[in-house]
């Protein structure tokens, strides 16, 4: 695939040069005029990145979430669905404080956790929901055990924290949608659907019927596009219908979060991404 690589992001000056390298990336180059917070402002809900597309930025070899914030924070991005490399499930309340002044530094709202597994009987199915509760996370996306669902009826209602039902490609359990229709069907309303938009195409499935099956229970979207059903690329160059996908979103009177999720170019995809966001906000600017 061939990406963007015009801006001062090379993964040497990323990686060598530190922050002050990540912290120029955006500079002199603003989305928009009045920068890209301005014009998603104006969007009927909240968009912005899944953590998971920053993994590339690490240290010791392990994800880096302060190089993933600076980079967020360079491209304006202030609503994360994070991914557990960047922040580990934990009870404890001085690494809680740590970090949401961490995130509050790089202006950047965790709305969404995930994906992570559910259990029977696990005792452990409670810590992301009491992490949740002390992150102030609003859902959980998930990819439950079919038998754990009479459990989470009761932990999504106990704590009041949504979970979506996240779909992961050809041959996943839940990579159609009326299978996770029936999945949940006779749930609590707090338990439905991440939409995954980039898995729902690659399952050669609709992520705009998607989002009309699901309606309220529409917990997170996976922002991604897929050409034929096989290639993750950049937004717009596949054959998602994101116009499409958001004007449902917004007849639903949907106000959660569109996280854009790029999974290519792993290891420096923040131009990628911006030219991703850019043609979100072409989808949203009035005709």
């Amino acid at each position: 695939m061939t990406t963007r690589r015009d801006a001062n992001l090379s993964r040497r000056g990323l990686l060598g040069g530190g922050l002050a390298a990540l912290g120029a990336l955006a500079v002199g180059r603003p989305l928009r005029a009045g920068g890209i917070g301005a014009a998603f402002a104006k969007a009927p809900f909240r968009l912005g990145l899944q953590s998971y597309s920053l993994r590339g930025y690490k240290v010791d070899g392990k994800s880096s979430l302060e190089k993933a914030l600076a980079v967020s924070n360079a491209l304006e991005i202030r609503n994360w669905e994070v991914y557990p490399g960047h922040i580990p499930i934990t009870a404890d309340a001085d690494v809680i404080r740590k970090t949401q002044d961490e995130l509050k530094k790089a202006q950047v709202d965790v709305v969404g956790y995930g994906v992570i597994p559910f259990k029977k009987g696990d005792p452990n199915n409670r810590k992301p929901f009491e992490f949740a509760k002390a992150m102030g996370i609003e859902y959980l996306s998930a990819d439950p055990d079919p038998d754990s669902f009479d459990e989470l009826d009761k932990l999504v209602e106990e704590f009041g924290i949504g979970v979506g039902i996240h779909n992961h490609g050809p041959g996943h359990r839940y990579d159609l949608i009326d299978v996770i229709a029936k999945a949940i069907k006779d749930h609590s309303p707090k338990i439905g659907c991440c939409i995954d938009a980039g898995h729902f195409l690659r399952s050669k499935e609709d992520p705009v019927r998607a989002a009309e099956v699901f309606g309220k229970r529409v917990f997170g979207v996976h922002l991604k596009d897929v050409k034929d059903a096989t290639t993750f690329t950049i937004l717009g160059k596949g054959d998602l219908n994101y116009p499409g996908l958001f004007k449902v979103l917004a007849a639903n009177d949907y106000t959660g979060l569109v996280a854009l999720e790029y999974e290519e170019n792993e290891e420096n995809p923040a131009d990628d991404i911006r030219v991703c966001l850019e043609e979100a906000l072409k989808a949203l600017e009035p005709n």
